[in-house]
């Protein structure tokens, strides 16, 4: 699912505070009334991608717990 930035004009984006300076290396996301959207800081009026809110729990719990490392 996905979405473009303009349809989200009132989400409030925020990215990692260890970004660089600039914060043109990072992704940001955004809280949505039904999920969670990420776009891409070097491209803010590009598309976003818009993932249910369940999606988005299980993929950072699986990362949070390690599970996306490498072995």
């Amino acid at each position: 699912m996905w979405s473009t930035a303009s349809a989200l004009t009132d989400a409030r984006w925020r990215r990692s505070s260890r970004s660089n300076a600039g914060g043109a290396q990072c992704v940001e996301m955004a809280c949505l009334d039904t999920g969670m959207a990420v776009r891409d800081s070097k491209a803010p009026t590009g598309p976003a991608l818009v993932f249910p809110a369940r999606a988005f729990r299980a993929f950072m719990g699986e990362a949070v717990s390690g599970g996306f490392d490498q072995r």
